[in-house]
């Protein structure tokens, strides 16, 4: 078992606070079990939970949902309430033959599964995801070959003018092919760089890399460079952003920096607090993929973002009348606040045509262009509007 928002709670109402924290859910783990059966804290925000004698299998499925439902239950830190949540994985042991460890491994990789699976829930141990997380494992350790030998590329998105075709700004995409595997999605890929932190030194050599080709683009055009959780938690964004944009030259006004909604759930006030220093340097925050779960239109008073990207499955279904009045409202909200908005996956002529009518102002999508190699993208720019437009 992992808890969920352990750390959060830790950091915000300290040590103490924490251990207190960890003896309550002990103890409600305890008061699930049977007399008989082990609970035992690992280290950190783990514990390990052994039950003999099951009547049957799918009494553990039982147990690990009882377990869910105690500890979410809202626990009071000297006058603070706080509600946690708790992961499981849990595999079963039907015959003599599979030792400690290989349980133990076992539950982990259903752990593992659990926890990729959203919050408070459990999960048992299946074959294939052990074989996936081995897969998922390799792909890291080949990773750390493809940054060693330079594998990865960036490919580059026109953002454009939604009535004049008018390119203002690139949008840099990570690309990687794999020597045996061929190119593999960012989808697979980029997850796999988060969890290992491989996304922080991937992270640096794109904001290098985006900021030296867009000083061959006119001074008008933007760069917009993706930035993850991984690399807001941890120190040294601002000097890689620095170190970028000293090396290139680029004036900080013409870097983006794109962030997603689920950016802002994992420790939401030190990530304000680092886009504010971001910002400070002179760089322009896009919050990317809006409307895509996480939303909340408190994020958007306490940080003053320069673009909203409307997420591409509202554009997907503009022509549907509820989804056209999302897209009509967020561009509404975006005006009021001073935000520039941006419609991500505009595909067909019908789209543009909607979306300009809704009043987005700048589009990004395949009717425009593909992500383009960089010297294809310097081509793009040389393009008659009528043609880019068409």
């Amino acid at each position: 078992c992992d808890l969920d928002r352990f750390k959060a709670i830790n950091d915000s109402l300290g040590h103490p606070a924490g251990d207190a924290l960890l003896r309550v859910v002990a103890e409600r783990m305890q008061a699930v079990v049977r007399s008989y059966d082990t609970v035992a804290r690992l280290g950190g925000d783990e514990f390990a939970i052994v039950l003999p004698h099951l009547a049957e299998p799918c009494s553990a499925n039982a147990i690990a949902n009882r377990l869910i439902a105690a500890v979410s239950e809202p626990i009071d830190l000297d006058g603070h309430k706080v509600e946690i949540g708790v992961s499981i994985g849990f595999t079963v042991c039907t015959g003599g033959d599979v030792g400690a460890d290989e349980l133990f491994k076992r539950a982990d990789i259903a752990l593992y599964e659990a926890k990729a699976a959203g919050r408070s829930t459990s999960r048992e141990f299946c074959a294939e995801a052990g074989a996936r997380i081995a897969t998922h494992g390799q792909l890291g350790l080949d990773m750390k070959e493809a940054i060693r030998r330079g594998e990865f590329r960036l490919m580059y998105q026109p953002v454009v003018v939604a009535e004049t075709g008018a390119v203002v700004a690139f949008e840099a995409l990570m690309r990687w092919r794999h020597p045996v595997r061929g190119e593999i999605s960012p989808a697979v890929f980029i997850p796999v760089a988060e969890e290992t932190g491989l996304i922080v030194p991937l992270g640096v050599w794109a904001l290098q890399e985006a900021c030296r080709e867009a000083m061959h683009w006119p001074a008008h055009v933007r760069v917009a460079v993706n930035v993850s959780a991984v690399q807001l938690r941890r120190e040294g964004l601002e000097t890689a952003v620095l170190a970028a944009l000293a090396a290139s030259g680029l004036s900080p006004n013409r870097l983006k920096l794109e962030v997603t909604e689920s950016v802002l759930m994992q420790d939401a006030d030190a990530a304000l607090a680092c886009l504010h220093r971001l910002r400070g340097l002179g760089v322009l925050i896009a919050l990317d993929d809006f409307g895509t779960g996480y939303s909340s239109l408190s994020y958007l008073r306490r940080f003053p973002f320069d673009r909203l990207k409307i997420d591409r499955a509202f554009i997907r279904d503009i022509a549907d009348p509820d989804a056209a009045a999302i897209v009509r409202a967020v561009v509404s909200l975006g005006e009021r606040l001073g935000m520039g908005i941006v419609a991500e996956g505009v595909e067909t002529a019908e789209q543009l045509d909607l979306v300009r009518q809704e009043g987005c102002h700048e589009v990004q999508g395949f009717l425009f262009s593909r992500p383009l190699p960089a010297d294809e993208a310097l081509a793009y720019l040389q393009l008659p509007r009528a043609l880019v437009a068409a």
